[in-house]
Formats: C-alpha cells, structure tokens, sequence
C-alpha cells in the first residue's frame, strides 16, 4: 500500500463514498472530513473519520497534516434554516486556506456546469465564487464540473422515478426542451482519483455519454420502469408550487426556484466531450426494480442520528 495519504470530504455520503472506495482500491491511505461523524463508517478502520473543524483551523490543520491530496465534495444543495450558502462559502474557504497551510499538494474540487459570477442564480454564482478562491490559492487544482450525478444513492434521477410511481401524471416545466447530461457517480469518482494523480491545474466539464431533454429524460425514465404518464406543462411558479406541497409530505425539499430556472436556462448543459462512460440508460435498466421504490429526502440525510 501506497504511503501517501489521501483526504475526502464526506466519504459517508454519495459521491465522497464513491471517491474514498476508488481510492483503497488503488491501494491508497485514505481519511475523510465529515459532519457526519455519527453515521456508521462503511469503510470500518481502513478510513478514519476527523470533524470538519472549520471554526477551528489549528485542529482542522491536524487532520489534514500528511495529507498530500484532497478531494472535496462539500457544499449545501440550498439555503435551509440550519445551513446556508454563504457559510458553506467561508468553511470551503477556510478549508482551502487550511489545506494551503497543511501542506496539501493537490486540490480535487466539485463544482457545476457553468459557474458564473454575474449569475441571478446564487449556487451557480456561488461555485463560481469558489472556484476563484481555489485558483488563486496557488494550490495545485483540478475543477470538476459535473451536471447530474446518478447512481444507486442518487436523489434526482431516483425522485423522478418516484413520481413517476407514485402519481398519474408528471408536470413539466415549461416545455421541457432543456437539458441536461447526467453523469455516473462511479466514473465521476475515477476522474477525480486519475485527476488526484496528477499536477496541472485543469477544469474538467465531467458529464455523461448521453444528453437528454427534461423531457426525453423522464420518458425514458418512465418507459424503463414502466410507468408512462401523462406529461402537464406548467409555469415555474406553479411547478414550484407544487413541488412545496409534496414536499410538505416527505418533509424535504424537492426543487428549488433556483434549481427550476437554471434548468429551465440550460445551465445543466455544456458543449464538451463526454467524461464517463456508463449510459444513464443502461444503468436504469440494469435498475429498474429498484428505482424510485422509495423517496431519497435530502433533509434526512443531513439529520440521520
């Protein structure tokens, strides 16, 4: 086993977990940074667990002394009462800053397609933010800038197809033409360990194979599981509407207005070669018993006890 030690932000929840795994597979030291220290550590001994610490840079110094690459997933899918994007802004630059300090050589960062800074959307304007902090820190970086993550703990493409499940029909935004290019959370975890492995800085569009409408998306969704529906076009307003009603229900947030009208912008779509190779498709199929059987609430994950 490789001496060099590795650090992952999150390794207990979705694309951190698959991160971490790629790298034990490649004979790596791997510990990870989480708030989740009370979840169950599927890794057992082969991955300590350290708290973020982030409004403690002495002890967060201390985890990542060693560490000669770090891949951070950390972020906040919205705004709620008990986080927010700016503070997930100021602990991503404190962790950065941290890392510098520690000496981290290397930097494998998450973003989105199509970060701006003069962007009304506050994630993307947000991400762009970040990504400005990490290439200026002078840390060596890689970006990787995925649309959609999938894969068996996935929340959207699984959402879709509860819905699909669970009503008669299925309301689209607008007309549905936008788009977005979905990539496989296990081929995202290899790009990012290859790009851990190397030293130039870069910025990588990490999408998928396929590109799809929303549309297209949820009818193939809805032909793989077996439930066709009825397609409604409604306004934003009204989608978000009742997107708060059912989430009411299974006590989370479904959608975001911000999430709405970047889709709706096609901020979910780039002009790139494809970074994966697993078709959104092929994977569904290979699924399809168990996809969408159950809601995947992103508030619950965050108060899992």
């Amino acid at each position: 086993m490789s001496t060099e030690l590795h650090a992952v932000t999150g390794a207990f929840g979705f694309s951190g977990r698959y991160i971490a795994r790629n790298l034990l597979d490649r004979g790596r030291n791997v510990i990870t940074l989480t708030n989740s220290l009370h979840r169950p550590n599927p890794f057992g001994e082969s991955v300590k667990a350290y708290p973020f610490n982030f409004d403690k840079p002495e002890k967060l110094a201390e985890s990542l002394s060693g560490v000669s690459v770090l891949y951070n997933t950390y972020w906040v899918r919205f705004n709620y009462k008990t986080f927010g994007y700016s503070t997930a802004i100021q602990n991503t630059f404190a962790l950065f800053e941290t890392a510098k300090k520690a000496g981290v050589k290397r930097i494998v960062h998450t973003s989105i397609t199509n970060p701006s800074e003069s962007s009304p959307y506050e994630y993307f304007r947000d991400k762009a933010i970040i990504e400005k902090n990490l290439i200026e820190s002078g840390i060596s970086y890689a970006i990787l800038r995925p649309a959609v993550l999938f894969g068996k703990e996935g929340i959207l493409i699984n959402n879709i197809a509860w819905a699909l499940r669970k009503f008669p029909f299925f309301s689209i935004f607008g007309e549905g033409n936008y788009r977005l290019q979905p990539i496989y959370v296990n081929d995202f975890a290899i790009l990012a360990v290859e790009q851990g492995e190397k030293s130039e800085n870069t910025i990588i569009n990490a999408i998928g194979p396929e590109t799809f409408s929303y549309r297209d998306l949820v009818t193939e969704i809805g032909d793989i599981i077996g439930k066709k529906r009825l397609f409604i076009s409604v306004s934003p307003f009204i989608g978000y509407c009742l997107a708060l009603i059912i989430g009411k229900f299974v006590h989370d947030v479904l959608i975001t207005k911000d999430e709405i009208e970047g889709l709706m912008d096609d901020l979910l779509y780039v002009d790139a070669p494809p970074a994966g190779n697993t078709k959104l498709t092929e994977w569904a199929r290979e699924n399809a018993s168990i996809l969408g059987k159950q809601y995947e609430s992103e508030l619950a994950r965050r108060r899992i006890k």
